[in-house]
């Protein structure tokens, strides 16, 4: 059948999958719980006349803080077949955002996961008058559960569901299907309208890269509350795959082993933080297997997707990938056919070992603003091109700007953001070309590559420009520094704020005989800045004079989105930071010229 809004994806289970016994699957305090597709079907069905009984109407919004578990595609569909707005919000946001996000998009009703998100919203809720009902996913005293929009729902099945019925039949693609409000690294969050056609349009295109069929299983840990993971899983509905939601981001490997998934969708963090366990596991070997490790780790640093390092390397290859790196795919459950990486740059090493080690790991770009792909790469040649972002989607139109900035067109680009005409008009031209706010170019004349973003290029007091994400994507590599920004706007040279892998760091310490009693201590052991002096300067060794960093402070916070450091897509909040450390970058500037 064709999908042209979300909602067909309910008739699209009925008519192409309608015995599966694994649709979804969740954990719960360690147990795996699955949901087939009769069972999916039928919530969603009850949930959508729970919420007529209640007397929601057409336009009326309903948010939701979870976690991902299979619930939560039953409050989507259930929401949306009844031509409401689905508002889902990161749990992970703070108190003031939750406020002004829940009193923007006026709410009638708020769906949360547990007590900890409840007792963050109390005082939040009370203060807002849209707002008449809050539901608990988890039992909650004195908080009505989401049960009972279901047990009403059964109960008033008849009285509802031809209704149900005639209000999804009514849908129109274009019609707006949810609300997104962007994490942002400054300033409010705005609300980005998507249509159906905007989401659907993305998820049928990326079919054609995507080798799992209905026979494969899906592992899901990214928030659904962003466009990126929410638009894979109507992707993987659309074709049929079991989708297993892990049951927290502290125990997904051990869900990859379980569940021995044939894909997933993660972020580059995520990955660089599985190549860093897998160095220091190697380094514990004993003499002749770490010999045997290494060798096996450079051949997969060395691989090239086009197979041009001749006989020799292959048969190098060939070995390796029999005696160690056959474990790294054993690592994460023996069964993977594609890797999805978005959110952020990709270190072409970690491509390049993924894929020699036989696991086929691809990069995309897009934005909520665009429902979100906007180009990618596929998992096969000619395809696909190592440090790019791949090919522009069917359907999407991309050129670039005079000044660099990366602009596109297409069924995937938003509405605009809800009540907010002027900021529509900032980003989306008379033309109908959306402004990305990346800069990029395009090589072979095929792949998009981005190379920063427009607002964060600063220039130095000599007038050269410097491209922070670009010097901070190379520094990441490091296994002793997690996170890095690059600062020196208007000054002489470039500086860097660093906050290190602590884990690393306490291993590399241990090893050393470093004895500290805090972090704030071990960040100014003159040992420890010495070691992190070597690898600043290994690493401007690759890059021009003008963009290297003559000076650094470690800080011994660790930035995260619980920090307030990092969006929840754990992009460096820029203006935050400076802020937080406004009198280590003023020392840094105040003690003279250039070290």
């Amino acid at each position: 059948m064709k999908v042209q809004k979300i909602t067909d994806l309910l008739e699209n289970y009925k008519q192409n999958y309608p015995n599966k016994e694994d649709a979804f699957a969740g954990k719960a305090k360690g147990k795996w719980y699955k949901y087939s597709t009769k069972d999916f079907l039928e919530m969603v069905d009850a949930f959508s006349c729970g919420l007529l009984e209640l007397g929601f109407y057409k336009g009326d919004k309903i948010a939701t803080l979870s976690n991902n578990r299979p619930e939560w595609n039953v409050f989507d569909h259930g929401i949306m077949q009844n031509a409401l707005v689905h508002v889902p919000i990161y749990p992970t946001l703070g108190v003031d955002d939750y406020k002004y996000i829940l009193e923007h998009s006026e709410v009638k009703a708020v769906i949360i996961s547990d007590k900890a998100i409840y007792s963050k919203l109390i005082p939040v809720i009370s203060e807002i008058s849209t707002i008449k009902f809050v539901f608990s996913i988890d039992e909650i005293e004195n908080v009505r559960n989401w049960s009972e929009i279901l047990e009403l729902g059964r109960k008033f099945k008849d009285k509802y569901i031809k209704k149900v019925r005639d209000i999804n039949n009514s849908i129109k693609p274009n019609d707006l299907a949810t609300l997104i409000y962007t994490s942002g690294t400054t300033g409010v969050p705005k609300g980005v309208m998507l249509s159906h056609s905007n989401i659907v349009s993305n998820f049928v295109a990326t079919t054609d890269i995507q080798p799992m069929t209905s026979v494969d299983r899906a592992l899901s840990f990214l928030p659904l509350c962003h466009v990126y993971e929410r638009m894979m899983n109507y992707q993987y509905q659309y074709k049929g795959i079991s989708i297993y939601y892990a049951e927290n981001m502290g125990t997904i490997a051990n869900d990859i082993k379980e569940v021995k998934p044939h894909g997933f969708n993660t972020v580059p963090r995520l990955l660089e933080k599985v190549y860093d366990k897998i160095i220091a596991t190697g380094k514990d070997l004993p003499s002749i297997k770490k010999k045997m490790f290494f060798g096996a780790l450079n051949l997969g640093l060395k691989y090239d997707i086009d197979g041009n390092n001749g006989r020799w390397y292959d048969i190098q290859l060939w070995l390796a990938q029999k005696l160690v790196l056959v474990k790294w795919r054993k690592a994460l459950g023996g069964n993977l056919k594609l890797i999805v990486s978005g959110g952020a740059a990709l270190q072409p090493r970690l491509e390049r070992i993924f894929w020699a080690a036989g696991i086929k790991l691809v990069e995309g770009y897009g934005l909520t603003e665009t429902s979100p792909v906007i180009a990618v790469n596929y998992p096969h040649k000619p395809d696909i091109k190592f440090g790019t972002v791949g090919l522009v989607l069917k359907g999407v139109s991309v050129k670039i700007a005079d000044d660099g900035e990366i602009l596109c067109k297409g069924d995937g680009v938003m509405l605009g953001y809800y009540k907010n005409q002027e900021a529509t008009n900032e980003v989306i031209d008379a033309d109908g070309w959306f402004h990305t706010g990346d800069i990029g170019v395009f090589e072979d004349e095929r792949f998009l590559k981005i190379t920063d973003r427009k607002k964060e290029i600063f220039k130095l007091s000599s007038g050269k420009y410097i491209s922070p994400q670009v010097i901070e994507n190379k520094f990441k590599e490091s296994n002793f520094i997690e996170q890095i920004m690059v600062i020196g706007e208007n000054e002489k040279f470039a500086s860097a704020l660093i906050s290190p892998n602590f884990d690393y760091l306490h291993f590399w310490g241990a090893k050393h005989k470093i004895h500290y009693r805090e972090n704030s201590l071990l960040v100014k052991d003159s040992n420890v800045i010495a070691r992190i002096q070597k690898e600043v300067s290994a690493y401007n060794k690759t890059l021009g004079q003008f963009e290297q960093i003559k000076r650094f402070r470690l800080v011994c916070e660790e930035w995260t989105p619980a920090s307030g450091d990092l969006s929840p897509t754990l992009k460096l909040r820029r203006k935050i930071i400076s802020e937080k450390y406004k009198h280590i970058i003023q020392e840094i500037y105040r003690s003279g010229d250039e070290e």
